[in-house]
């Protein structure tokens, strides 16, 4: 642990007294404080940064484009096209869409949602046995500390269940949310492979392809919990950022405060019940060679919680992230040569742990030049 003193704030011994507490940002508040710990204080810069977009009600509300997956099972071969063409027109204009008649039941999003949000209100001992900051571990409870100088934290905790090429031994999930988790993530798998298909499709590639070279064989899956925060106006949820990942799927509650980048603008997320948002990630937007996008987004906080919400995170298969990634060959030619150099996933990975929140996007750094 680094250890500094700017003015009279001692940026290092806050963190330490708050690591220490193993209780999460949920404990801050169950203490009755009514003004954040400097520690969570966002610069004005990064919370004032790029204006919301206003519409006539005054809202920040635009358009999610939704994608309603009923076709699939009942439009027959121009009912799957026409899917496949507004994933396209999404995944290339907006890199999110909404996703609703995904075949998940409703039961079982809402027992997931639930089951977050009773592991994160357990007793501060039982969660403290989940506690760390160890990267090794594929279980673990944190609260995301920031690890380099004055870098500020976000007002949120979060449960991470990692399983590699689909895998991960039960047992070491929280006994609390265990059978919940089992359960959302075969649901979450078989979805992946459904939308691997569309994707590959709208880049005009074989239907298997994306699920040929395993780029969303492994899930993190992140059960996140947002507490309501005394002061919303000095801190994020989630800081400004885009995804690591190739595909990223979220399922959230209704108190909303999901907000994306479109246009420079910050666009509300609001949440629908039973809907499903998909993201691309920078990954899908290397390999697609800019065919797809990946669009930075946050997480507001909000007077008013917990916000609940779980975040499915599909990255490479064990054996695929040891081979090189690069845009796929079929999508590049003379008259549209490949816009990123060839790099190791382990160095993507490299990248983000050394840059934290100096990065909110690695694109730039692997473009070719």
């Amino acid at each position: 642990m680094v250890v500094s003193s700017n003015g009279d704030y001692d940026w290092a011994k806050e963190v330490k007294e708050f690591d220490e507490t193993k209780a999460g940002v949920k404990g801050l508040v169950d203490t009755g404080i009514t003004k954040i710990p400097k520690l969570f204080e966002h610069p004005k810069k990064s919370l004032e940064s790029n204006p919301p977009l206003k519409t006539a009600d005054g809202s920040a509300r635009l358009d999610l484009p939704t994608i309603d997956f009923r076709g699939l099972r009942s439009g027959g071969a121009e009912g799957r096209r026409e899917v496949v063409e507004n994933i396209r027109k999404a995944a290339h204009e907006w890199g999110f869409f909404r996703i609703v008649n995904h075949h998940i039941p409703l039961d079982t999003m809402d027992a997931m949602l639930a089951a977050v949000r009773r592991f994160h209100e357990l007793p501060d001992e039982e969660k403290a046995a989940f506690y760390t900051a160890d990267r090794k571990r594929r279980v673990k409870f944190n609260s995301n500390i920031p690890t380099r100088e004055n870098d500020a934290a976000c007002w949120r905790d979060i449960l991470s269940c990692v399983f590699h090429d689909d895998q991960l031994d039960p047992e070491e999930i929280p006994s609390t949310c265990r059978e919940q988790v089992q359960e959302y993530v075969k649901y979450m798998i078989e979805l992946r492979e459904i939308i691997a298909e569309l994707l590959s499709e709208a880049l005009g590639l074989r239907s298997d392809h994306l699920s040929s070279i395993e780029c969303m064989k492994s899930q993190a899956l992140a059960c996140l919990y947002y507490p309501k925060c005394p002061e919303p106006q000095k801190t994020l949820g989630t800081s400004k950022h885009s995804d690591t990942t190739f595909l990223t799927l979220l399922m959230q509650d209704s108190i909303g405060g999901l907000q994306i980048l479109h246009d420079d603008q910050w666009v509300d997320v609001p949440p629908v019940h039973g809907a499903l948002i998909a993201n691309v990630g920078d990954l899908m937007q290397i390999i697609s060679n800019d065919k797809f996008i990946s669009v930075q987004h946050r997480v507001l906080a909000q007077p008013v919680g917990p916000r609940i919400s779980v975040a499915s995170f599909f990255t490479p298969s064990m054996k695929a992230a040891g081979k090189p990634f690069a845009p796929i060959d079929e999508l590049v030619s003379d008259e549209n040569p490949a816009i990123y150099k060839e790099f190791m996933f382990g160095e993507y990975c490299e990248f983000y742990k050394t840059k934290f929140q100096d990065a909110t996007s690695a694109l730039p750094h692997f473009k070719i030049r």
